[in-house]
């Protein structure tokens, strides 16, 4: 690989002797990782699933690499949104910032998701998710990783910093910024970058992220913390952007990332580094700093009427409730047109935002009848529906399924009655079906189908 002469001048000053062990990673094969979604399914269950050869990532529980051969992403299970394909390195800035469960997570530069659906994944169910993206085409992208995983307890816009903040000052416990950046960090694993950063380097990217940060702080409730991660080696838009904060907000301070294996100290003590020379994956930057202040306690949720619009009432979607073995999650129904959300009890819809979603798509009314949506069957546990057909993973039929065919459910495990089915690959769902007699009508979301 050509790397610009400046480029390489630069990281032999940074590295000193390390310098070349950096420059043998560029021939060393890539590694490829994916990252268990544990809303769904624990990892050690996942890898008994799988049987296949995946070794567990020494900074990250749920993480694995793989060998080329598995093809996750031809594999039933990647359907069911039992895992994300991720780089390995870009596993830790999710698993750093400490979410717990009933948190109001903002996910500030979302796209593609990665990290995104990893932070909903924390949540359980709990809290709120928002994930924005300023680019309307990248967050459509997103949409589909964070509905694919099942998360329900979320708001999908595509905003620029500067609006959200408006909209909530000082609202949210905990913000990740995944900095747009030089992307130096990933120039093994995509040279084309090289090109890029040589029309766009750190003198460009390093006023941006400053930018997005202040938005950040000004979103951060006392007591919440953030979490800045890069994908670049440059200490203009990774230290000295940390720098910058420290002297720009004194209510800011630097928390102790702790060491984790291949994990290094930054060049400012706090901050971490990672190095594709010291470890299975690409290069990455990470900062957390919490913001002074008493932490305040979750809010009580205040009980809103957990009624159905009176429409609704006329239409078959009261039955289509009675077969859910569980209670909705707390929150409101929405009805906007034709369409059915519950949103998170957390966080009212804010008008004025473009949003993507606002909370769970349950499903779609036309004339009186109800079509239950591809998101809601993500984020439903498969006995969490009465009517329900499971199949085995190796059962040609769910391919079948998923390229949008009619099937038969003779000799599967069949729940419930006829009707609407949620169509199962062993405990885990897929999608709907209209069950008559042994026949399953296929009604898999098109736009994800088989390819």
């Amino acid at each position: 690989m050509n790397l610009p002469t400046v480029y390489l001048e630069r990281m032999e000053k940074l590295l000193g002797e390390e310098f070349p062990a950096y420059l043998a990673s560029f021939i060393e094969e890539r590694t490829y990782g994916l990252r268990v979604n544990t809303y769904k399914i624990s990892p050690e269950t996942l890898r008994s699933l799988l049987e296949a050869s995946m070794k567990p990532i020494p900074f990250l529980p749920e993480g694995f690499t793989y060998s080329e051969e598995l093809r996750p992403a031809r594999h039933p299970f990647y359907y069911a949104g039992l895992y994300y394909l991720q780089e390995s390195s870009a596993m830790t800035p999710a698993s750093v910032l400490p979410v717990v469960e009933g948190d109001r997570v903002l996910d500030l530069c979302a796209a593609p998701g990665g990290k995104a659906t990893q932070l909903g994944a924390r949540l359980q169910g709990s809290g709120v998710l928002y994930a924005n993206d300023i680019s309307v085409s990248r967050a459509g992208a997103m949409l589909k990783n964070l509905e694919l995983a099942g998360i329900p307890n979320l708001y999908v816009t595509a905003e620029t910093p500067e609006k959200l903040a408006v909209y909530f000052p000082e609202w949210f416990d905990k913000i990740l910024v995944d900095a747009p950046c030089s992307g130096e960090g990933m120039f093994r694993k995509e040279p084309s970058m090289v090109r890029d950063w040589e029309s766009k380097g750190p003198e460009y990217y390093a006023p941006v992220q400053k930018e997005i940060l202040r938005e950040a702080v000004t979103m951060l409730k006392p007591g919440g913390m953030l979490l800045y991660s890069t994908c670049t080696f440059s200490e203009e838009e990774d230290e000295e952007a940390v720098r910058y904060l420290l002297a720009e907000y004194p209510e800011l301070h630097l928390k102790e990332i702790p060491l984790r294996p291949g994990f290094s100290k930054g060049f400012l003590s706090g901050t971490i580094r990672l190095w594709p020379h010291k470890l299975q994956g690409e290069g990455h930057f990470l900062a957390l700093l919490q913001k002074e202040g008493e932490v305040s306690e979750k809010p009580a949720l205040s009980p809103k009427p957990d009624r159905l619009p009176s429409y609704l009432k006329q239409t078959d979607f009261p039955a289509f409730q009675q077969l859910l073995n569980k209670p909705q999650p707390p929150g409101e129904w929405f009805l906007q047109k034709d369409r059915l959300y519950r949103l998170p009890a957390c966080a009212d819809r804010k008008a004025g935002l473009r949003y993507l979603r606002t909370g769970l798509l349950y499903g779609t009314f036309k004339n009186g009848r109800f079509t239950p949506s591809q998101p809601l069957a993500m984020a439903l546990q498969a006995a969490a529906f009465e009517n329900r057909v499971h199949f085995p993973a190796a059962d040609p039929r769910v391919i079948r399924y998923l390229k949008g065919e009619t099937i038969t459910c003779e000799g599967a495990s069949v729940h419930g009655g006829e009707g609407w089915a949620l169509v199962c690959v062993g405990d885990y769902s897929l999608g709907w079906a209209k069950r008559k007699g042994t026949s399953l009508k296929n009604k898999y979301y098109a736009g994800w189908r088989w390819q």
